[in-house]
């Protein structure tokens, strides 16, 4: 007999570790010979259009304390702010730059990316946002990948304008502007407590 249901029932969560390096970065944990080298390692080519610069931070808990066995993901459009998908159709990125980038944390909760500054993009209903990077956190004890963003501190004008900036509470868009020094731009993320980062519901 076929059992009719009123509604779908959630299936049970499941976390991403202990795991979550050997399957997404099994170079790093020296599993090689999977593939030469892993998905995300490297987001620039020669050639690439743009200012070249490093995004280096931590990922932290609430006491502070390094999270080191996660992974961090970003996605970003490229210099002309133009995304590698075939769902841009504004016109062509820069074939030298993937727009991906994939690192796992060290032992200090640190990791980096060698990339290039993002253009604008553009936002709901004709808006413009402001360059950022969009980022994706993963570990253990954590059911749900956490997401966020972060903007440049050498972009106020365009950060005062962006729609989603607009929509966060004063207080707390410090925890999503990265500080620029020389090329390198520092961003911390925290996961807890009272400078927890704004993560967003994708």
């Amino acid at each position: 007999m076929v059992q009719h249901l009123d509604r779908l029932r959630e299936t049970p969560s499941q976390t991403a570790g202990p795991y979550v390096h050997i399957g997404l970065t099994p170079n790093v944990c020296g599993i090689t010979g999977v593939t030469p080298e892993d998905l995300g390692a490297r987001m620039v080519a020669d050639g690439v259009r743009g200012e070249r610069i490093t995004i280096r931070g931590r990922v932290l808990d609430g006491a502070g304390r390094p999270v080191n066995d996660c992974i961090v993901e970003i996605w970003q459009a490229d210099a002309a702010g133009l995304y590698n998908s075939p769902m841009e159709h504004r016109g062509a990125a820069d074939p030298n730059f993937t727009g991906f980038g994939r690192c796992a944390a060290d032992e200090e909760g640190v990791f980096s990316f060698d990339t290039v500054k993002p253009g604008p993009v553009p936002g709901p209903r004709g808006a413009t946002m402001a360059p950022h990077v969009s980022f994706w956190i993963v570990a253990r004890g954590i059911n749900i990948g956490l997401h966020t963003r972060m903007y440049f501190s050498d972009e106020e004008a365009a950060n005062r304008d962006d729609p989603v900036l607009r929509r966060v509470v004063p207080a707390r868009v410090p925890t999503l502007i990265g500080r620029r020094e020389g090329d390198t731009v520092h961003f911390d993320i925290r996961l807890q407590g009272e400078d927890e980062t704004v993560f967003f519901d994708v």
